[in-house]
């Protein structure tokens, strides 16, 4: 049996649009995911990048869970270090309390963004132990109390809500993180995969149900891919030469919106192509996405899949999401 997909959304903002054009094209598509049978729906926090949107994402959840029905809707993640932990909490029990049980919060330790901006927004120690004892008293702020574990302070908005953690990572840090504290873990392998495989041993074999903070019972991994899908192979490979151009933007510190997609055969003469660090992913027909994923599952024993797709017109994005689905369900 296939195991469930679910998108991580960034929010691109392409070449002759704006954030609120981005905005609105992420609102359809979560529209179209919940239509189609997709498990959940994530936002990941970035700041001071002129391509994405995707800043203020307890806003664009509350957004995306009122314009859908079904689909789980939540951060991948919240970069807790940028923010003061209860007001997280006191966020994210609101949410779950006007979207009910449908809200998830992942968490990371990375900024999310450059040095000088981390340092603007900054409100809490990215130190394991710190982060640990953060998630922690989010735990006590979400539980029946709504009162944090290290210190007399209520949060009536979160209690009883007791919204689902994830910790996120990409390295054997963030899996030891998540395997000692009992909770699931997001790898982000679509764009860090040099540990992959190290971070999920790590988690698996460290996993422990005795912390105060379990809340599953075995390891439960989502692991992240890029997916582009259209109707050939050739097409898809051409697409997704749209986020090849944005790793190459990277590289030479180039802060542009999203391009259109260019042939991949040009893009290779420019230096860019065949990225080590999108080196994870499904690009192709149906057929072919079907069978890339297949042998991801395989390889990662994976319980879940997180899929990212950019495009610079969002009809592209939203026709991979369909014929995916089509493929996948």
């Amino acid at each position: 049996m296939s195991v469930p997909l679910s998108i991580l959304d960034l929010v691109p903002i392409s070449e002759g649009s704006t954030a609120r054009d981005a905005i609105a094209a992420s609102m359809n598509s979560a529209r179209l995911a919940d239509q189609l049978g997709y498990h959940r729906l994530w936002f990941a926090e970035h700041h001071n990048t002129p391509n994405l949107a995707a800043s203020a994402t307890a806003l664009l959840i509350s957004q995306a869970a009122t314009v859908t029905e079904r689909i789980r809707v939540g951060a991948g993640g919240v970069m807790l270090p940028n923010h003061a932990p209860l007001m997280v909490a006191e966020q994210y029990g609101t949410l779950a309390n006007i979207h009910g049980d449908r809200i998830d919060l992942g968490l990371g330790r990375a900024p999310g963004t450059d040095m000088m901006t981390a340092r603007a927004l900054s409100r809490s120690s990215a130190e394991p132990q710190d982060f640990a004892r953060n998630i922690y008293d989010l735990q006590g702020w979400f539980s029946d109390t709504g009162t944090a574990h290290s210190m007399p302070i209520v949060s009536a908005v979160s209690a009883g809500t007791r919204v689902p953690i994830w910790v996120l990572g990409s390295t054997v840090n963030g899996a030891a993180i998540a395997a000692q504290l009992g909770l699931p873990f997001a790898v982000a392998s679509h764009f860090a995969p040099d540990q992959l495989d190290a971070a999920l041993r790590t988690y698996r074999e460290m996993f422990s149900t005795e912390a105060p903070t379990a809340q599953i019972d075995r390891p439960r991994v989502m692991a992240g891919i890029n997916v582009m899908v259209a109707d050939t192979d050739e097409e898809a490979r051409r697409q997704f030469t749209v986020v090849e151009q944005m790793f190459l933007d990277l590289k030479h510190n180039l802060r542009r919106k999203i391009q259109p997609p260019v042939d991949p055969d040009t893009l290779a003469a420019q230096g860019g192509g065949n990225e080590p660090m999108l080196r994870i992913k499904a690009v192709g027909s149906p057929p072919t996405v079907k069978a890339q994923l297949d042998e991801f599952v395989a390889r990662t024993g994976a319980d879940e899949l997180s899929t990212v797709t950019y495009a610079h017109d969002p009809a592209v994005r939203d026709r991979s999401l369909e014929l995916l689905a089509k493929a996948w369900f």
